[in-house]
């Protein structure tokens, strides 16, 4: 198992692996005294959210919500570009020529794909750090206060929010993805209309959401719809946190 497998904890965690994520890293925990000995601290982290009320937060918040930080999954990289064929009818000078024309594009689009890549991870790597920071900023904030209510079906909601900040951090961690190709949605309500705060992908059952202009919201909604979410909400809520 090699070093990146030490970086799926949190996701391990929260349950936002897939199967083949899970079965390697239950194969890397079986030798890794270090690994076991975090997802059992991270584990009583997340266990301790929860009090019903507002309260001035626990320690173990911001540990809990940073390790759960990044567990968006990466696009895979795009496929490869099939080589054209030669026409057979054509003499050996033109299919040397063209094998080596086709040789030099294919190379170019590979650099190209390559370079791309680097700046969508680059853009991704910045997006993460600024979104960490902004994490840190709002929990770290003197007025920070942390509201939690259980979720049907299982599992918590949790809001941390700070009034000098002007943000919160909503923070979903459900026992089980909804069923079918269902998703579960955030919303924050605004003047008494649902503001989506977006949608998690199918089958993942966690997520850590910076919200900016929390003061205005009066409630943090979660309800349960459509791959790539609704524009307003189609079922009931599953969880509302009121914040007032």
């Amino acid at each position: 198992m090699t070093a990146d497998a030490h970086a799926l904890i949190g996701a391990y965690v929260l349950d936002a692996v897939d199967d083949l994520e899970r079965a390697s890293f239950e194969r890397h925990l079986r030798d890794c005294e270090v690994c076991r000995g975090e997802v059992d601290e991270l584990r009583e982290s997340a266990a301790r959210l929860a009090d019903g009320a507002w309260s001035v937060p626990p320690p173990s918040l911001r540990a809990n919500v940073m390790a759960a930080i990044g567990t968006t999954r990466q696009l895979p990289p795009p496929a490869p570009v099939a080589p054209v064929a030669a026409p057979r009818d054509r003499s050996r000078r033109r299919l040397v020529a063209v094998a080596a024309a086709a040789v030099v594009l294919a190379a170019g689009g590979v650099f190209a794909v390559q370079e791309q890549r680097v700046r969508d991870e680059r853009a991704t790597a910045e997006s993460a750090r600024a979104g960490e920071a902004r994490v840190r900023a709002v929990l770290a904030a003197p007025d920070l206060r942390v509201r939690e209510q259980t979720l049907t079906g299982g599992g918590r909601v949790t809001v941390a929010m700070s009034r000098t900040e002007n943000a919160g951090v909503i923070i979903l961690a459900a026992d089980a993805a909804p069923p079918g190709d269902r998703v579960y949605q955030l919303w924050t309500i605004r003047a008494q209309v649902p503001v989506s705060e977006g949608p998690l992908e199918p089958g993942q059952t966690a997520k850590v959401q910076i919200v900016e202009g929390m003061d205005q919201a009066s409630d943090v909604g979660v309800t349960v719809e459509p791959p790539g979410g609704s524009r307003a909400p189609t079922t009931p809520l599953v969880a509302d946190v009121k914040l007032a």
